[in-house]
């Protein structure tokens, strides 16, 4: 049998009556585009984050551009960021005529290295996004304490860390702003595109709000250039539905987290992820590290085990980053970081024989 990187027929299995009925639901009230399921889900989610305020949107890569648009950060303003993530990150900043400034990673965590945060600010540096990659927290509190002490914004985001903790408060409700994505693949994914903006800032909350639906205050009265980035209500039933489960699932993925600890502690070559005294990981991917990852990667698909590399190429070294002079950085971290990482099978759905089987192989090797 093949073991995939993620079984999404598996989950939609385990909840099928419920989310064919939330889906049907929406279909009989035909409340396509935002409505009463996405208001009830944006409530539900914003006390999942311990937020008072909760915007549905079209994406993650959405929610991260209209918090810097709400943040007022545009032509020549700088935001620091890391280069270890998907390009979304970055996407944002450019897409709001910003520039993204990339800063190193912990070689442990993945994460930006909090510590050169600060040597990186300059007086065009408007914001900071750190991301809680893989589900693993960023170290939060030396980050605002930075931001704070030159008056910059932090924009989190959580797009991989749903539920996650940081000293026992949930990801995205520390900065200005928190940005979720509920891709499918996501520990809380919809059958499509949808994401999140998490927010205790009112006026942050209300500009979001008034931009993802073409920035009107009624039907044809628009205030504010705007956009169509709005949560569909067939997502947000699906979203709802999945929210009940969220905690559980987490904990599954921490349990099989735990047998795979198990299975590779005895390898030296393997790096295993970590997880801080300051976090609880949410694993929204299992991340190790050895050297002749693409070897190892054959072996395992041709035992019919996918795998996944997140991610090969840091955005410093995107090629279509090159014209406007971000790949001349060196980041030595997350280049070396990049040439052996590779993504193993976790979902809660996994069987702990399938983890086993998975190490054996990867002793084997």
């Amino acid at each position: 049998m093949k073991i995939p990187l993620v079984d999404l027929k598996a989950q939609y299995s385990s909840i099928k009556s419920e989310i064919d009925n939330a889906i049907a639901k929406v279909i009989a009230k035909t409340s396509f585009i935002l409505g009463e399921e996405v208001s009830s889900f944006e409530n539900e989610f914003s006390n999942f984050c311990d937020t008072r305020y909760a915007v549905g949107v079209s994406s993650g890569t959405a929610a991260l551009q209209l918090a810097l648009v709400s943040l007022g950060i545009g032509e020549g303003d700088e935001v620091i960021t890391t280069p270890f993530t998907f390009i979304a990150t970055s996407e944002s900043i450019l897409e709001v005529g910003a520039h993204p400034v990339f800063v190193d990673i912990e070689e442990d965590t993945y994460n930006i290295d909090v510590k050169l945060v600060e040597k990186a600010i300059t007086r065009k540096t408007k914001a900071i996004i750190p991301v809680h990659l893989y589900g693993h927290p960023v170290d939060m509190d030396p980050l605002m304490e930075i931001a704070r002490k030159h008056n910059i914004a932090v924009i989190e985001d959580a797009c991989q860390a749903h539920g996650a903790l940081y000293k026992g408060r949930k990801v995205g409700s520390i900065g200005d702003a928190g940005c979720f994505s509920f891709y499918p693949g996501k520990n809380l994914g919809c059958y499509g595109d949808g994401g999140m903006l998490v927010t205790n800032n009112e006026q942050i909350f209300e500009k979001t709000k008034l931009l993802r639906d073409h920035g009107r205050s009624d039907k044809y009265t628009h205030i504010a250039h705007g956009y169509n980035f709005r949560l569909d209500g067939i997502q947000a039933a699906i979203l709802k539905v999945k929210l009940k489960y969220l905690e559980k699932w987490n904990d599954k993925r921490r349990k099989n987290a735990g047998i795979y600890n198990e299975g590779l502690s005895p390898l030296g070559s393997v790096t295993q992820p970590v997880e801080k005294e300051y976090a609880k990981h949410v694993y929204h991917l299992y991340v190790i590290r050895i050297k002749e990852r693409d070897k190892l990667k054959l072996l395992l698909s041709e035992n019919s085990i996918d795998t996944g590399i997140h991610y090969p190429i840091p955005l410093h070294k995107q090629p279509v980053y090159k014209k406007i002079g971000l790949s001349d950085k060196k980041l030595p971290v997350s280049e070396k970081c990049a040439k052996d990482i590779l993504s193993l099978p976790i979902y809660a759905e996994l069987e702990e024989d399938d983890i086993r089987k998975i190490c054996n192989l990867i002793a084997e090797f």
